[in-house]
């Protein structure tokens, strides 16, 4: 039978201890549901009790949140969740790095910062490296921090121009049906990036800024034939590419300018006898000199909680479908290859 002990937990500033506790105690009441403890505050104390493994994690938990709490950090529960899962796989000490830099401010006078260890190498291979292929599923922040990373780049004039550009593939609508001109066909591919602009940049700013030509939100199949010196380009939804259409998208880079990829190799709307230009680049790029591959996972989802919960069951239904070849099949496959 495990031990039973007690753990105290001076808190320094009642600020931060609010702030760890959250709205009706949500965020405690967390920590006691994943980890099985009970933890009760008293004055500048926290109180923890449990079984001993259970504690010290707990502990762990709670001091990493009353960190982030002093560096002025909001404590939600996305933040709490990921921490658990950071002190469950001994990478806790990581949490202080999630505090430091600011990628961008918004319109409104929000910092936009990476939440998780995996967003942070994330940024940091961006501003480090020439081409950077951001690689994850859904609500990892691929596209948003990119974006966040290009307004930063353009407000301290490092780039003269943002560009950002998506495959207009057809995913269960024809371009044809839809009402209006080319560029009203196209613009619900690209209101991600819309949104996203929109929130960095305000509405107002943005439309200046597009009608000057310093942004460009467009097809891919308006990038060929040109050449993008002192540019910060984005492709996003690059898993919808083909090989030609990714080769083609990497040759426009010029002088002076950066390029983000962002994707997720399981949502490829492309036909079935076409190799994703995306899943290609991670092979043939792989070990290139200032180009980085950076792979996000469901633990760096900033979404609803859900969200994780959903990527994780469609990981698992995808593992129990891949039969297991052995025996005469195996090596019929090996001889027909």
């Amino acid at each position: 039978m495990a031990k039973e002990i007690e753990r105290i937990i001076n808190v320094e500033r009642v600020e931060d201890l609010i702030c760890v506790f959250g709205s009706f105690d949500e965020n405690i009441k967390k920590i006691e549901e994943a980890l099985n403890v009970t933890i009760i505050n008293r004055g500048n104390e926290l109180k923890v009790s449990g079984d001993e493994e259970a504690v010290d994690k707990a502990a762990r938990t709670l001091d990493g949140l009353l960190s982030l709490a002093a560096k002025g950090e909001q404590i939600d529960e996305q933040r709490v969740r990921y921490l658990i899962t950071l002190v469950k796989e001994g990478n806790d000490a990581q949490v202080t790095e999630m505090a430091k830099d600011v990628v961008c401010i918004t319109a409104k006078g929000k910092s936009i910062k990476a939440k998780t260890v995996g967003q942070q190498k994330y940024m940091k291979a961006i501003m480090k490296n020439t081409v950077t292929l951001g690689v994850g599923p859904a609500g990892t922040g691929k596209t948003y921090l990119a974006v966040a990373a290009a307004v930063a780049a353009f407000r301290e004039r490092t780039v003269n121009r943002i560009i950002l550009t998506r495959p207009a593939v057809e995913a269960g609508e024809r371009l044809g049906f839809l009402p209006g001109d080319l560029q009203n066909k196209v613009d619900p591919y690209l209101r991600p990036l819309y949104d996203a602009l929109y929130d960095m940049l305000g509405a107002e700013t943005f439309q200046k800024y597009q009608e000057r030509g310093s942004i460009e939100v467009a097809p891919l199949a308006y990038m060929r034939g040109r050449t993008l010196d002192d540019s910060f380009i984005i492709l996003d939804e690059a898993q919808n590419t083909t090989k030609e259409q990714m080769k083609m998208f990497l040759t426009r880079l010029g002088f002076g300018s950066k390029i983000v990829i962002t994707g997720d190799v399981t949502q490829i709307d492309l036909p079935q006898d076409k190799v994703s230009g995306l899943k290609d680049a991670l092979r043939v790029l792989e070990g290139v000199k200032d180009i980085a591959i950076c792979k996000l996972t469901s633990a760096d989802v900033v979404r609803h909680a859900l969200v994780q919960e959903i990527i994780n069951a469609y990981e698992r239904a995808d593992k129990m479908k891949r039969p297991e070849i052995s025996g005469p099949a195996k090596f019929q496959r090996k001889r027909s290859q």
